[in-house]
């Protein structure tokens, strides 16, 4: 197996990074594109070996990294986020390849992205605090000690961002890492290991391995060294992950997913409406927040399904490296055997395709590529309202009353996040309160800052992360309290 290989002219490692060397495997596991699924490389396979020496290596690297000032792990992080910022090229042309996602999107997006969750926890780290109290005299004062070696487990839909939306705040908070990217697309978690050491990370302070899960992320979760473990994916991989930690009482961060609405209403901005509707398609509907189930008000439903047709069949579907395309190709031939599996059986139960409905199987098109796709004639109960596809199918259902819609919108067993659209203020504050959501937008979508929480309720999580809350899970928080006088009168 080469050590390394070319990525549309980009030079990737594709052994692990552990404790400040690269490390090979006996084993390697076939990293594929997309796009048109040719062979990438031949990417390390770790398992029970590689999860000890990179926890190892963790272990050793924490109480020197725990000691180390604030405002040098921010330096740190800032030069790990000036790293990212020269390499954006790089990054993005090597995870559209890897991931299929559009490169312009990486270019002006994703990748700034990346930089910024290192210099946002870098500046949140330096204002972290909470003022002291008095109770009865005695002064109370909060701190935030590190917790210890953390592993952290990344999806492949949007490979680094996700990733450094974990690493930067756990090497912030003074935690060391063990990143385990996903299999399918793991290039750019190597590059960054290669960004880090760059810019001066100490070695051991971030680990990257590589490999399936069964293999060695159970060796990772269930690793008595380990004191974080935070996890994005699948509720079926998240049980899994929860039973390995219960023995070591691992405290967890869970983000699994969902099968978010979109609320129209009859009084909104139609033309808006339709635009966030459509957006639901980005990256091939590969998005754990998409609002995949679209509720719209009886009146002006039809109007609305026509405006959405025209607008979605419109986009152009191929090569995510074109300017011009709209929608890139499903991540894996298995996501898309599973994506068509969810459409046959909604066809077979009843359900009508006003647009899609089919795989893309175009001349152009010789990757996993799925067609736009919107179902009408589904009932509440049925799979392909229930279960997440995470691909680019989306529901239509109507609704006539406020309640109505209330009640479409949380019966599902996920609560991730939802979308409304109304041109009622009150309405909108009505609705909002009753939804059950981590995150609820009005009138937009995806519109995220990083000091708010993130999170989801019922399956499609636990717990909350971002500004003071990943700190809050990345360390112990600990608090003094003083006697008025001091510890000294009481020697």
């Amino acid at each position: 197996m080469p050590d390394k290989i070319v990525v549309a002219g980009v030079s990737v490692d594709t052994r692990h990074w552990i404790g400040g060397r690269r490390v090979a495997s006996g084993d390697t596991f076939t990293d594929s594109s997309p796009i048109d699924g040719s062979t990438i490389g031949e990417i390390a396979r770790g398992g029970p070996a590689e999860a000890e020496a990179a926890v190892a290596a963790a272990r050793e690297a924490f109480p020197a990294w725990a000691a180390t000032p604030r405002a040098e792990r921010a330096r740190l992080l800032h030069a790990i986020a000036d790293g990212v910022e020269k390499r954006l090229e790089e990054l993005a042309i090597v995870e559209t390849t890897d991931n299929g996602a559009l490169l312009r999107s990486h270019r002006r997006g994703v990748m700034p992205r990346v930089a910024h969750n290192f210099r946002f926890f870098a500046d949140w780290l330096l204002k972290l605090a909470h003022d002291d109290f008095d109770t009865r005299g005695h002064r109370n004062h909060v701190a935030w000690d590190p917790a210890g070696p953390s592993v952290l487990i990344t999806p492949w839909n949007a490979p680094l961002m996700l990733a450094t939306w974990k690493v930067a705040p756990a090497l912030a908070a003074g935690n060391t890492v063990v990143l385990k990217p996903a299999e399918w697309s793991p290039l750019t978690a190597s590059l960054l290991a290669d960004i880090a050491t760059e810019a001066g990370l100490p070695a051991g302070v971030l680990n990257v391995v590589q490999g399936y899960g069964s293999e060695i992320g159970d060796a990772l979760t269930s690793h008595p060294d380990v004191r974080r473990i935070s996890f994005t994916g699948s509720v079926p991989t998240a049980r899994r992950i929860a039973r390995s930690a219960a023995a070591n009482l691992t405290p967890l961060s869970l983000e699994l997913g969902g099968k978010s609405p979109l609320l129209v209403f009859a009084d909104a901005d139609l033309d808006l409406a339709v635009d966030l509707a459509v957006e639901q398609y980005d990256n091939a509907g590969q998005v754990c927040l998409a609002a995949t189930r679209i509720l719209v008000e009886e009146p002006v439903a039809e109007e609305f399904t026509r405006r959405f047709v025209e607008r979605a069949t419109a986009l152009k579907q191929g090569d995510p490296r074109d300017e011009a395309t709209g929608i890139g190709p499903t991540i894996h031939p298995r996501q898309l055997e599973k994506i068509d599996g969810f459409v046959r059986r909604a066809l077979a139960a009843g359900a009508r395709a006003v647009i899609g409905g089919h795989r893309n199987d175009g001349q152009d098109n010789d990757g996993q590529y799925y067609t736009p796709t919107l179902l009408t004639d589904v009932a509440q109960d049925a799979e392909i309202v229930q279960e997440e596809v995470f691909g680019p199918v989306l529901t239509l259902q109507t609704f006539t009353t406020e309640e109505g819609a209330v009640r479409l919108a949380n019966d599902t067993r996920f609560g991730l996040a939802a979308t409304l659209a109304t041109g009622d203020p009150e309405r909108a504050e009505r609705v909002t309160a009753r939804l059950v959501a981590g995150t609820v937008w009005v009138n937009c979508f995806f519109v995220r800052d990083l000091q708010a929480p993130f999170g989801g309720a019922r399956h499609s999580g636990v717990g909350r992360e971002g500004g003071t809350w990943s700190f809050d899970f990345y360390c112990d928080v600990k608090n003094t309290v003083t006697a008025p006088k001091g510890w000294q009168d009481h020697g």
